[in-house]
């Protein structure tokens, strides 16, 4: 028995004191990453192999520089284009990721998100794969052409995301484009 202040500390007491402040400190990690690591460790004390996992969506080639961020209110917000450069993609997509610890992020982006060019082509998001809780990563999809079938992106210059209601009335994350073509 460990001898803490003079008296006897059964060692299983101090193990789940331990284990629960590990949780503690994991539930403000980032939540793919803590899911996957959890995943693989569980498996392991199993005995088993982890299931293994959808690869991620990753940013284009040297679009670090196209990275956004909004720190408006308790949210911070940051978005990077996936896909801005494929001129023959359907889908236009973004990665979202939310922050914050005193609100709650369970809101479906796809129903508060417009993208805009300076063409004045507009169209709503499509989907967005996010989760919930105060730390929430997923992608946002819209459309490549507008309500009319034209090509979303082409002649323009800028494109514009605005997302709405996320703690404060709008948020509005810029690009520009290549040419405009």
């Amino acid at each position: 028995m460990a001898r803490i202040a003079g008296r006897g500390f059964p060692g299983w007491l101090g193990v789940g004191l331990l284990a629960w402040g590990m949780l503690a400190l994991a539930g403000c990690s980032t939540g793919q990453d803590t899911a996957r690591a959890a995943a693989q460790d569980a498996a392991r004390a199993a005995g088993q192999q982890a299931a293994p996992q959808a690869p991620r969506a990753e940013p284009e080639q040297g679009v670090q520089d196209q990275t956004r961020v909004d720190d408006q209110g308790a949210v911070e917000v940051t978005v990077v284009p996936l896909n801005l450069q494929d001129g023959g993609a359907a889908e236009l997509a973004f990665e979202v990721m939310m922050n914050t610890h005193s609100v709650d992020l369970s809101m479906d982006l796809a129903q508060l998100s417009t993208l805009r060019t300076d063409t004045g082509r507009e169209v709503a998001a499509l989907s967005w794969s996010g989760g919930s809780g105060h730390h929430v990563r997923g992608t946002l999809i819209f459309p490549a052409r507008d309500p009319d079938g034209e090509p979303l992106l082409q002649g323009a210059a800028r494109l514009t995301l605005i997302i709405r209601q996320v703690d404060v009335p709008e948020r509005v994350f810029e690009w520009a484009l290549d040419g405009g073509d």
